[in-house]
């Protein structure tokens, strides 16, 4: 067995309502910072044990799809690396 990092990024879907970007994005402009959009994400590291990186990839996006990220208003992306 191998330790690999699955990193889990998640983000709301296009179309979803965002409040702590749309806040950041407000008080990034009254900064002086010109935007067009700004989207708030999540990311989850998680070392784990597996035979080889796409097992590491099937366990990390069953946590996604499980736990991590709930499919109906989230995007997500899974991310494997050797640790």
């Amino acid at each position: 067995m191998t330790t690999y990092t699955a990193t889990v990024t998640v983000r709301l879907k296009r179309g979803v309502l965002d409040p702590e970007a749309e806040t950041t994005k407000r008080a990034l402009e009254r900064l002086g910072f010109e935007l067009e959009a700004l989207r708030f994400t999540e990311r989850y590291e998680v070392d784990l044990d597996a035979a080889d990186a796409d097992a590491a990839a099937e366990r990390a996006d069953e946590m996604a799809e499980r736990l991590l990220a709930n499919p109906t208003i989230h995007d997500y992306e899974v991310e494997v690396a050797e640790a």
